[in-house]
């Protein structure tokens, strides 16, 4: 699998490369694209929560497949609701569980300390701090479409997020730390990579990128090497095919928000609120169905 990652990552380094090129990638948004993104490749790596709710299920030696999509769903319909009564502490609350979640699956591949969450954090926080460094006004008008406008009350200084970055680069340097060098070489090409894509393409954009083709297709080799571990493509393939169901209905849910939405607020407005909402509703449970394995995994 570190081999299959470093050729992964690899790849991804020479796609930025490529796509911060394109002139055209850097004035326009694309937000309609990168809805369709992370509607297919995006989501569908937590595609397989139910086969892993079923695992956690049998841990808790419950029977009933039931349980677990009563609360998975209800966890979602929750944050849901709590973004719409308390946006800024959701928003702020979920960019900080992101950063941690970004950074620990994006790397959990290399065999670590696993009570460092806070090097996970720093290393994770790159995808938020980047974009704020290099398309404040933008990132803000984004936060601020969220109902979070912190423009006014939380002053981001450049100094600030220059310091994060660094700790994110020094955390990859820990968790690669005796480690060999194509882990060390894979750490710090993705770095580089999620630098790029944010200095040259706009927030939401570069957020795609990484998203669909770095974090979220590492997290589906992980799985297809767990369904399948001397075949990695027939895993890969077995992965596909039991990621369908879930990954359209969830696509169908998004596009019938998105379609509801529209008609409260301008199409991009809609189209972000789908994104970062939704986003949210899936990785709160998600995490802490990763959580709750990996803690009765231990005991």
């Amino acid at each position: 699998m570190n081999k299959i990652n470093f050729y992964h990552s690899l790849i991804f380094f020479n796609m930025c490369i490529f796509l911060s090129a394109f002139e055209y990638l850097r004035e326009n948004n694309l937000l309609i694209l990168s809805l369709f993104l992370i509607l297919s490749l995006g989501i569908s790596h937590g595609a397989l929560d139910h086969v892993k709710g079923k695992k956690l299920l049998r841990i808790l030696n419950y029977k009933s497949i039931i349980v677990f999509y009563i609360f998975y769903i209800l966890i979602g319909f929750i944050i849901i609701l709590l973004w719409l009564l308390f946006p800024k502490i959701l928003l702020f609350v979920f960019l900080i569980v992101a950063s941690f979640h970004f950074g620990k699956e994006d790397s959990e591949f290399i065999k670590y300390k696993t009570n460092q969450d806070l090097i996970y954090f720093f290393k994770g926080s790159l995808v938020v701090t980047a974009p704020l460094l290099f398309h404040k006004n933008e990132t803000l008008e984004i936060f601020a479409n969220l109902n979070f406008d912190i423009s006014q009350n939380l002053l981001i200084s450049n100094e600030f997020l220059y310091l994060f970055i660094l700790i994110s680069f020094f955390s990859n340097i820990l968790i690669s730390f005796n480690k060999q060098i194509d882990i060390k070489s894979l750490l710090i090409m993705d770095f580089i990579s999620i630098l790029l894509l944010n200095y040259f393409l706009s927030p939401i954009l570069a957020f795609t990128v990484y998203f669909c083709f770095l974090h979220s297709i590492r997290h589906s080799f992980k799985l297809s090497n767990e369904l399948n571990r001397i075949n990695f493509i027939k895993g890969f393939k077995e992965f596909i095919i039991k990621a369908m169901p879930l990954t359209i209905l969830t696509g169908i849910l998004f596009l019938m928000s998105l379609l509801y939405l529209k008609n409260y607020y301008l199409l991009d407005s809609a189209i972000s609120k789908v994104i970062f909402i939704g986003l949210a509703s899936l990785t709160f449970p998600h995490i802490l169905l990763e959580y709750l394995i990996e803690k009765n995994e231990q005991t």
